[in-house]
Parts: structure tokens; C-alpha cells; sequence
């Protein structure tokens, strides 16, 4: 298997803490100062395939951290996970599940060169796609 955070032991310098479950690193590319990635070390694609003692684990290390990153780097915090096993595993894509966590500040660096267009992407959801996307959830 060809996974960079399943042999990320190599590289000790970016882990930033390991736990039972789960550890720490920053970010390789990056897109902030400060940017890590919470990882389980058990190679799984999707959230759903944590289990209880691991689920607990990652989410105690990405709300520690969280407030690590609010207290001592930001103001504000992004955290991200992916799931697009539709996209190639590439240097920016990873198929190992992952939280990213991102520092933020007022119309910081990523702000200004990607999200501020966020204002014309987002649209009011019409009441057709509630009905629709309410059927489409409900329970079974």
C-alpha cells in the first residue's frame, strides 16, 4: 500500500503528537500557517468506518487541538474532512481519512485568494429541494 500517512513514521519531524488511535501532523502541502491533519492510524477511507474507541479518540484530539490552535496561533479554526474517492490519490489527495485544521483570521491569506467568491457560489435553498432532499434523508 502506497499510503503517506500509513508510513508517515518516517518522517517523525511533522508528527506533532501520537496517541493509541490516532495522531497529529502538520500539514504537507499547507494551505495556513498552522494547518494540521488529525489522522487514525488505522488506514480506513471514511468517517463511518471508525470504530467506537477510535471515533472517540479523533474527535477528543480535533477539539483539543481546536482550541490549541484558538488560544495560541488564531482566532478561528476550519475544520475539514474529505471523502472524493472519485479523485486520484495525489500529494493534495489522500485516501486515508482525515480531519484538516485551519487557523483563521479575518480575511486571511486563503480568504482572499479562494472564499471570498463564497457570497455568489451560495444559493437559497428553494422549497422544491427541501421536499426533495427531505424524502431523499428521511429515515428508512
Amino acid at each position: 500500500m502506497n499510503c503517506p500517512f500509513c508510513n508517515i513514521y518516517e518522517k517523525k519531524e511533522r508528527i506533532i503528537e501520537s496517541k493509541e488511535h490516532t495522531f497529529v501532523i502538520l500539514s504537507n502541502p499547507r494551505l495556513l500557517p498552522g494547518h494540521l491533519l488529525v489522522i487514525p492510524k488505522r488506514h480506513i477511507e471514511k468517517l463511518s468506518e471508525l470504530n467506537e474507541e477510535e471515533r472517540k479518540e479523533i474527535f477528543k484530539t480535533v477539539i483539543e487541538y481546536q482550541e490549541k490552535i484558538i488560544n495560541k496561533i488564531s482566532k478561528g479554526c476550519d475544520i475539514k474532512q474529505n471523502y472524493r474517492p472519485f479523485l486520484k490519490q495525489s500529494n493534495l489527495k489522500v485516501d486515508h481519512m482525515h480531519f484538516h485544521l485551519l487557523p483563521r483570521e479575518f480575511e486571511d491569506e486563503l480568504y482572499k485568494k479562494s472564499q471570498f467568491s463564497e457570497r455568489d457560489i451560495f444559493k437559497k435553498v428553494s422549497d422544491e429541494e427541501i421536499e426533495k432532499s427531505s424524502k431523499m434523508f428521511e429515515n428508512e
